[in-house]
Parts: C-alpha cells; structure tokens; sequence
C-alpha cells in the first residue's frame, strides 16, 4: 500500500498548493509506514517536488490533456492509483482538483473528506479533522472504507521541506474518447495578474468604492503587495468587475494569508467565504459595519483618504 498525492499543475508549472499537498502526503506515509507518490499530468519540471518529500513521482504527459478535463484527469489519477496500489489519495482543494475528487471517489470506491486541516489524528480507525459549518467549526470524520481520499484546505497545513533523492517514472496512461465527457472550444486565461486560488494576498472592494472608475487605487494597491483583486457580489452584479473576482459563499472561496477588504460592509454569505484566511483587514466608514467583528484589524475611515496613504507607505517600505 502506498500514498498517492496528485500535484496540480497550471502551464506546466506547480503552484503552492501542490507543494502543500505533497508535504501533508510525505507526513501521512510516514504516519502509516509506506511510501508516497506523486502524480503529475504535462508538468514541464518535477525535481521540486523532491524537495517536499516526493519519493516517487509518476509523469504523465499527454496532448489531450494540455486543456484540463475532470473526466479524462480523474481516469488518469485513478489508473495511478492502481497501478502503485494506493488506498489513500491526497488532493488539493482547487478548483479544478473539486471536480475531479468527487468523481475519483467513485472510480476508486473510495470515502472523500475535503477541507481537511491536519494530519489524520487515527491511522487504525482513519480519522481526519476537517473545517466544517462556513468555517465556523470542526469536525472529527472517521473515513470507514478501504480506500480513502482526502482533500486538504489550502494554507491549513503549509509547506515543509522533507528534502528526498527521489525518482521519477513516465506513466502511459489509456485514454479513450469516452474519458472525456465534455470538451473545450475556447479557454481564456488572464495574464500578467495574480489570481485569487493562487494568490497568499487579496484586496477586494465594495460598494464603497462608489463606482468601477475608482479601481485603480485597489489595483495600485494589489500591484505593490502581489496581491490579486477580487470583490463583492453586489460590485460583480453591477458590472463594476469582472465575476471572476467575486469572493464569498457564492463566489470563489479565498483561504489567503492575507485578506484586506475595502468599503465591504460584510455580509453574512461574504463572510462565510472568506472565514478561511488567516489575517483580515478592514476599510469601512462605518465602524458598525459586520466586517469589525470578524476582522483582525480594523481602519474607520474613508477608503479614498485612507488607501492612497497605505499605498505610499508601503512603497516607501519596500524602497527601504
């Protein structure tokens, strides 16, 4: 028996995401005395993955895969997973891994916990401790069957250095037309910024900003931090932004380190969404604003005084 992780890849690059998986991995096969396995699809360098513990690490490279595809992704995981014979999978919580893990759990007749947030707590009776109601609590979830997968929370772990001189084996995996289901035509993707799954920084805005001509500042602001934009929902319901950078429980949910909102009063919903990100900032004028509650720490304040001052400090800083 061995672990499997799958580390996810975008333009043939790992994200940090993939290094956490395959640092909680490494400590999961060292918990049950085995080994652990990684398996990439198209990614262009793998040796880093060495570095977090990869002991092994199964390439697959495939034309038909260059576009992600949950169908034909999920086929080629579990075809791994058989061939290491592996009982537990470990799987990120992006939003392409999302779509694959509930399907794999079928094709392995397999139990799925996502949001996990540490290592499993009991190998015999396997138990894992995952995030559970918006966020606002935990839960301890015995996964009963023979194969198990689990999906861990973005920046719950982290990234730890298990440096290992591991190996790397190419993978023939069997595709058929029948493992794709849906096809692409057309995939679009943004340039020359930070996306919000990526990003460890976010600065989002609302209502406040009183209109779309007055982004600039929070794209200025994201610039000096290498932090992506996102927004409210009533900003992308308005047009004001693109609905990509909605965050919350109906949007994209964010797990950043950092999460500075700005003229967002804090809706229930809003909240619940980005409950995960460790440190949170708010700009409001009004200090009776939900956000306070759940914020670290808090400016009453104009967003057009008070930004473009935050701005000019930080630059100063980073120039020191």
């Amino acid at each position: 028996m061995s672990v499997l992780v799958f580390a996810d890849s975008s333009d043939g690059k790992f994200k940090k995401s993939a290094f956490e998986v395959v640092s909680y991995g490494n400590r999961v096969a060292a918990q049950m005395g085995t080994s652990v396995v990684v398996v990439t699809i198209n990614a262009s360098e793998v040796s880093e993955l060495y570095t977090y513990g990869a002991e092994k690490v199964v390439t697959v490279t495939n034309a038909q895969l260059t576009t992600f595809n949950a169908k034909a992704y999920t086929s080629v995981i579990a075809q791994v997973a058989f061939a290491e014979n592996a009982n537990v999978v470990v799987l990120g919580s992006g939003i392409n891994v999302l779509h694959i893990a509930p399907m794999l759990a079928v094709a392995m007749d397999a139990g799925y916990v996502s949001n996990v947030v540490a290592l499993p707590t009991d190998i015999t009776d396997f138990t894992v401790k995952r995030k559970a109601f918006s966020n606002k609590g935990f839960s301890n979830t015995l996964i009963s069957t023979a194969n198990k997968i689990i999906g861990v929370a973005k920046n719950s772990f982290g990234v730890h250095e298990n440096i290992v001189s591991g190996i790397s084996e190419s993978f023939d995996a069997q595709i058929s037309d029948a493992d794709f289901g849906v096809s692409s035509v057309k995939v679009e993707k943004a340039s020359g910024k930070v996306t919000i799954a990526d990003a460890d920084t976010v600065v989002s805005a609302g209502r406040g900003m009183k209109g779309p001509e007055n982004w600039g500042m929070i794209e200025e602001l994201a610039s000096v931090l290498g932090a992506a934009t996102a927004c409210s929902k009533p900003v992308s319901d308005l047009g004001w932004r693109p609905h990509g950078e909605h965050v919350g429980q109906t949007g994209k949910p964010v797990a950043s380190n950092l999460y500075i909102a700005i003229g967002i009063s804090g809706a229930i919903q809003h909240l619940a969404g980005i409950n995960a990100s460790k440190v949170k900032v708010v700009i409001n004028t009004d200090s009776e604003a939900p956000f306070f509650k759940a914020a670290d720490y808090g400016i009453v304040g104009d967003a057009f005084e008070v930004v473009p001052v935050l701005i000019e400090k930080l630059k100063a800083f980073k120039a020191a």
